[in-house]
């Protein structure tokens, strides 16, 4: 390719990625593996190609224009296809190498993913596996910016519309669900029979992440009250602890419960089925294709097959 033509190239789109997620054409040749004056001269050709400035100086540093910010998006798609390719070949000669790169919810990383992981690694030695964990936005942001191939998410039921717009020009697949509970002392009147939101009406309540906080305060709602929050914390066993001793009731999904014993002296009766969280899959489209990713993700479906969703079970159970 000459400088004269329009066409643009992956290694420039690279260079572009690695300036936005860096912030420095410095720390980006660091990234890259290349030496300064190499990543300033791409970016020259690139801007000669495109007609218009693809970075400018602030202060000492530099930012993307608006023309380079456009790059950069494209970036993450182009580096997905160009994986995908590298792990057919991968394929050819056995998934000898590969890299995936997770990232998962909290209670997921103390459940789902050790699982996803070991099986991952005992079926395919030569792929190397990297976890982080992060909630769903964050999540999210990491696929979209090539930092994370697959991200383990979930939705509330008057969340999906906001994680579709959050993962638009992204894959989302649902693959499982996930009860949420009660959790309150074992002798609190509530904790027997059909479960009443509206009998702890006058309760303290801790709530958790924005999204598991948004769900609680939509469940009361539909229950006809406002919860007073008297305490928040994501941390499960914390929140287990406060009900243990009396201070507050809480609502948490089955899985955060499903990480540690349940505490002594505290009870978690499931809420009805309406108030299950979905689980889903995001990743860059057409990202299955690359090898390693796609076992991963097969893994991820047998694991959370044993999660259905409550929609799902009356007819798995047929």
């Amino acid at each position: 390719m000459t400088d004269s033509d329009d066409d643009l190239d992956a290694h420039s789109l690279r260079v572009v990625k690695a300036i936005a997620d860096t912030g420095s054409i410095t720390a980006a040749a660091h990234a890259l593996g290349y030496s300064q004056p190499a990543v300033s001269q791409q970016l020259r050709r690139l801007e000669r190609r495109a007609g218009t400035p693809i970075v400018e100086r602030v202060g000492r540093g530099v930012r993307l224009t608006e023309a380079g910010r456009v790059l950069a998006r494209h970036a993450a798609v182009v580096t997905t296809a160009l994986e995908a390719a590298a792990g057919d070949l991968a394929e050819l000669r056995g998934l000898r190498a590969g890299r995936v790169r997770i990232a998962a919810f909290p209670s997921a990383s103390s459940t789902v993913v050790p699982r996803v992981i070991a099986a991952v690694t005992a079926r395919r030695p030569g792929v190397s596996i990297s976890f982080v964990e992060a909630e769903p936005p964050e999540a999210i942001v990491a696929v979209r910016e090539d930092r994370a191939d697959i991200a383990l998410t979930y939705s509330y039921p008057g969340d999906r519309r906001e994680l579709d717009l959050a993962a638009n020009g992204l894959s989302v697949r649902t693959v499982g669900g996930d009860d949420t509970v009660l959790v309150l002392p074992v002798d609190h009147p509530a904790a027997t029979g059909p479960i009443d939101l509206s009998r702890l009406a006058d309760e303290r309540w801790i709530a958790g992440c924005p999204q598991c906080r948004g769900h609680l305060l939509e469940a009361c709602a539909r229950a006809g009250f406002v919860p007073d929050i008297a305490f928040e914390t994501d941390n499960y066993i914390a929140v287990e602890n406060l009900v243990a001793q009396g201070v507050g009731v809480a609502i948490l999904p089955r899985m955060a419960v499903a990480s540690f014993p349940l505490l002594s002296g505290i009870a978690a009766p499931r809420l009805p089925d309406a108030e299950a969280r979905t689980l889903h899959v995001v990743t860059a489209r057409g990202a299955e294709r690359v090898p390693a990713v796609g076992v991963a993700l097969e893994v991820i479906d047998e694991v959370l097959a044993e999660y259905p969703h409550p929609s799902g079970r009356g007819s798995a159970r047929r």
